[in-house]
């Protein structure tokens, strides 16, 4: 084996491990990739030889390089407690989960994590993922947001107090999960505003992304598009999926993926309900597994 393929198949080992790092840190799936791809071509171009840690140096890289990116994405000032997208999702189907899927989500990453992730800043964001989420001390952390090992510490305590504020405890039972998704979808088809009241938690809060952010807050709130809901079952053909680990949908219409649908259920009620239908984001995403 020549040291080209010797290096080739080192960096594979860590692939997953590196795409799952992205995926936290920049919430799309292609941006994860790219990021991964970056980690690679420098990889080819450094001196391996003075590499001691490959894991650790990669893991260093791929946070530089997201960092970068979420420095350079738009910040909507006008909006700075809320998320301006909502991340890619990860779809599996629910007869057989993709094992690629499911490594990519190990910990069980659901979108209204993610969600919160996105209003962080970029240096709180990546001492959190690093540090709760992959174990990174914070004295390998601080060369990458360029501050001291404290600073890094207190940024990942911020992040976190955000992330324990914000994100509510799902069910981890996915049959009892399906089947208040089940009931919610019934009284969507209906059109049904009282059942609805019942089936959501008073706090729910709805996000729809087609390209811009919607956000709809409180159970009357979202129960009243009860219509809306009604029309859109009458359109659409709906596969059930699982969507970042937890119970969801995929809905078509005239065969073409219309939008994914994750619902985050807590105690038997739906305190979330994620609507991702950007047409040119939904394009780049493979549902194959599911629309069969």
């Amino acid at each position: 084996m020549d040291d080209a393929q010797y290096l080739a198949d080192r960096f594979e080992e860590h692939r997953t491990h590196l795409r799952a790092v992205a995926y936290r840190m920049l919430g799309s799936v292609t941006d994860a990739d790219d990021a991964v791809q970056e980690a690679w071509l420098r990889l080819s171009r450094a001196a391996t030889g003075e590499i001691g840690n490959l894991g650790g140096w990669l893991t260093t890289v791929v946070g530089r390089v997201c960092l970068d990116v979420l420095r350079t994405r738009k910040i909507r000032p006008e909006e700075p407690l809320e998320a301006a997208h909502l991340p890619d999702p990860i779809v599996s189907s629910t007869a057989a989960p993709d094992p690629e899927q499911e490594a990519l989500l190990a910990d069980s990453v659901g979108l209204g994590l993610l969600i919160v992730l996105e209003t962080l800043s970029p240096a709180e964001r990546l001492s959190f993922v690093l540090h709760d989420m992959f174990a990174m001390p914070y004295e390998q952390i601080a060369p990458i947001v360029d501050r001291t090992p404290q600073t890094a510490k207190k940024l990942a305590s911020q992040a976190r107090r955000r992330v324990q504020g914000g994100v509510p405890t799902p069910e981890p039972d996915r049959v009892r999960q399906r089947r208040v998704v089940d009931a919610f979808l019934a009284a969507a088809r209906e059109g049904d505003f009282e059942e609805l009241l019942t089936i959501l938690d008073p706090e729910v809060v709805l996000r729809a992304d087609s390209g811009t952010m919607q956000l709809v807050r409180g159970a009357t709130a979202v129960a009243s598009l009860a219509e809306t809901f009604r029309r859109m079952a009458a359109l659409c053909v709906g596969y059930p999926a699982i969507v970042n680990g937890g119970a969801g949908m995929v809905n078509t219409a005239d065969g073409e993926p219309f939008s994914i649908m994750s619902f985050t259920v807590v105690d038997d009620r739906i305190a979330a309900i994620d609507i991702f239908s950007d047409r040119e984001r939904l394009a780049r995403l493979d549902l194959s597994a599911v629309l069969v």
